[in-house]
């Protein structure tokens, strides 16, 4: 195998081995990778440096490359250095010295800028779509159960009067709020690096807004030495977002495990994400919540391991932001698992509302009586101390009218959740319109 670097010699057999990294982060770019060299060749024949002829035979193989990749024909090794050198190597077997030139006016640098761009790109339209589809059902589950009360706790105590709708809506904001940090990620991920070359451009009046516009990019990159010292930065964002995203599930996957014990009962797991003891007939466990809410520690880790591996890196390229590919990837993937787990988890989910309802007991409405005597006249802090003296002869009054009280917007009888529901639709507007242009320009770009 030829390295791109070739100088008449190899390096020692471990050595390639620990610098080769992880060929399979490089494997989940083979796509990407042909992409961006298709774009690239076609800019280079744009100024003139490969022919027609050339660029067909290219752009043939490419695409060759990336139908071997889907049926798991196209393997990347330890041996292959990257995915880089095995497609370069590839195309030259296949094309001889035409195959030579696709590097021209272009450094492994660019190329491992732009693959990650276009990976994340891909990944994370998916994760908005499937975080939208969440928050439409966590809103159909609200507005369902919105009339069924519950009590709300601080300090892991009975506090006052909650609802099922309020529980569950809280989740439905908290994920939107998620949403918006990883729409801002996108926007930051959504540049074009290709033409930085190995930070300090070329020589040539590449035309790199060209490529830009047949990889669907919404913008290109500009200064090219920021483009390599962003390599990181814009990972580093990405997973940040996504931790937002593990942290809300990581929440709502403990009061899911909390309220479906027989302590609470409030709610029962659906037996799709409930497994059993091997020594325990009775046991339905939440493994699949628990396993949740241990892979946002994962994540969090990642974001962590990636801001370390950068924070202190001179401008240029350092070796070091190898590790940062890795751990991003490991990051969408975990995270675009643990939307899918937590749908079945709400989708299947049952709501025990007598349970509920007999968990409402008399001391959520101390608050409400108090109230109840400043709106007579009387100082709040003078009517919280008499309440409080008669906590033990206060009685449960009629919960669906106690919810109706409470009807300012945003509590238990003023959910707010059409606003929500109008909001998601404009987000899924232009999510569409963000997926239709990069698809529909990677889909000219191949034909």
């Amino acid at each position: 195998m030829t390295k791109l670097w070739n100088k008449g010699y190899d390096v020692n057999k471990e050595v390639e081995k620990y610098l080769a990294g992880d060929s399979w982060g490089d494997q989940q770019m083979v796509k990407h990778e042909c992409i961006a060299s298709i774009a690239h060749g076609m800019m280079l024949n744009k100024i003139g440096i490969l022919n027609d002829n050339e660029i067909k035979s290219i752009k043939k193989v490419l695409v060759e490359i990336i139908e071997l990749d889907k049926n798991n024909k196209f393997i990347i090794t330890p041996q292959d250095e990257d995915v880089h050198t095995k497609v370069e190597n590839y195309l030259t077997s296949k094309l001889g010295d035409v195959g030579k030139k696709i590097h021209t006016y272009r450094s492994r640098n660019d190329q491992l800028l732009v693959n990650p761009r276009l990976y994340n790109k891909e990944k994370l339209l998916s994760i908005e779509q499937k975080l939208l589809n969440l928050i439409k059902s966590l809103i159909n589950l609200a507005k369902s159960n919105k009339n069924i009360p519950m009590p709300g706790y601080t300090h892991r105590q009975k506090a006052m009067l909650s609802s099922i709708g309020l529980w569950i809506g809280a989740y439905a904001e908290s994920f939107m709020d998620d949403f918006e940090v990883l729409s801002k990620a996108y926007e930051l991920n959504d540049q074009n690096p290709l033409g930085s070359a190995a930070s300090f451009g070329v020589p040539k009046n590449i035309d790199r807004e060209f490529t830009t516009k047949l990889m669907g990019f919404s913008k290109t990159q500009k200064n090219t030495l920021y483009c390599q010292n962003s390599r990181g930065k814009i990972e580093s964002i990405i997973v940040s977002a996504l931790s937002q995203i593990m942290i809300t599930i990581g929440k709502l996957s403990a009061d899911l495990i909390l309220f479906s014990t027989n302590e609470f009962g409030y709610i029962k797991l659906g037996n799709e994400v409930s497994t059993g003891s091997s020594i325990m007939p009775q046991k339905r466990n939440p493994d699949v919540p628990e396993l949740m809410k241990g892979n946002v520690s994962i994540v969090l880790g990642y974001e962590n391991i990636i801001k370390n591996a950068i924070k202190d890196l001179p401008s240029g390229y350092n070796k070091e932001s190898q590790v940062v590919k890795e751990h991003t990837i490991k990051s969408i993937l975990l995270t675009m698992d643990s939307i899918d787990m937590m749908q079945i988890c709400i989708d299947t989910l049952t709501i025990n509302d007598e349970i509920c309802k007999k968990s409402c007991t008399k001391e959520l409405f101390a608050t409400d009586l108090a109230y109840d005597l400043v709106d007579q006249g009387i100082p709040f802090r003078e009517a919280y101390n008499k309440i409080a003296s008669e906590i033990d002869s206060i009685e449960v009054p009629d919960l669906n009218e106690a919810i109706k009280k409470r009807c300012h917007i945003g509590a238990p009888g003023n959910l707010g959740l059409d606003k929500l529901s109008k909001n998601i639709e404009l987000k899924e507007n232009e999510l569409n319109k963000k997926k239709k242009f990069f698809e529909n320009s990677i889909k000219k770009l191949l034909e």
